[in-house]
Protein backbone atom coordinates (compact mmCIF):
# COMPACT_ATOMS: atom_id res chain seq x y z
CA UNK A 1 0.00 0.00 0.00
CA UNK A 2 3.01 2.38 0.90
CA UNK A 3 4.80 2.25 -2.32
CA UNK A 4 1.61 2.15 -4.53
CA UNK A 5 1.00 5.73 -2.54
CA UNK A 6 4.99 6.55 -3.07
CA UNK A 7 4.28 6.08 -6.74
CA UNK A 8 1.27 7.93 -7.16
CA UNK A 9 2.83 10.85 -5.00
CA UNK A 10 5.95 10.58 -7.46
CA UNK A 11 3.72 10.78 -10.76
CA UNK A 12 1.74 13.69 -9.55
CA UNK A 13 5.05 15.22 -8.47
CA UNK A 14 6.25 15.09 -12.15
CA UNK A 15 3.16 15.93 -13.84
CA UNK A 16 3.11 19.52 -11.88
CA UNK A 17 6.51 19.90 -12.73
CA UNK A 18 5.49 19.38 -16.80
CA UNK A 19 2.59 21.93 -16.32
CA UNK A 20 4.85 24.30 -14.13
CA UNK A 21 7.37 24.19 -17.36
CA UNK A 22 4.24 24.76 -19.63
CA UNK A 23 3.08 27.65 -17.98
CA UNK A 24 6.04 29.34 -17.91
CA UNK A 25 6.98 29.13 -21.81
CA UNK A 26 3.58 29.72 -22.58
CA UNK A 27 3.39 33.02 -20.76
CA UNK A 28 7.17 34.09 -21.90
CA UNK A 29 5.82 33.30 -25.26
CA UNK A 30 2.67 35.46 -24.71
CA UNK A 31 4.55 37.94 -23.19
CA UNK A 32 6.85 38.34 -26.34
CA UNK A 33 4.30 38.50 -28.88
CA UNK A 34 2.49 41.35 -26.67
CA UNK A 35 5.87 43.10 -26.63
CA UNK A 36 6.12 43.01 -30.82
CA UNK A 37 2.71 43.22 -30.94
CA UNK A 38 2.84 46.68 -28.53
CA UNK A 39 5.83 48.20 -30.80
CA UNK A 40 4.78 47.59 -33.94
CA UNK A 41 1.60 49.62 -32.72
CA UNK A 42 3.88 52.02 -31.82
CA UNK A 43 6.13 52.71 -34.99
CA UNK A 44 2.64 52.78 -36.75
CA UNK A 45 0.75 55.61 -34.62
CA UNK A 46 2.58 58.35 -36.78
CA UNK A 47 0.49 56.92 -39.84
CA UNK A 48 -3.11 56.37 -37.68
CA UNK A 49 -5.64 59.28 -38.24
CA UNK A 50 -8.60 59.40 -36.61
Amino acid sequence: MEEKTYKLLGNAGAINIAFGVISIVAGVAAGVILIVSGAKLLGSKSKMIF
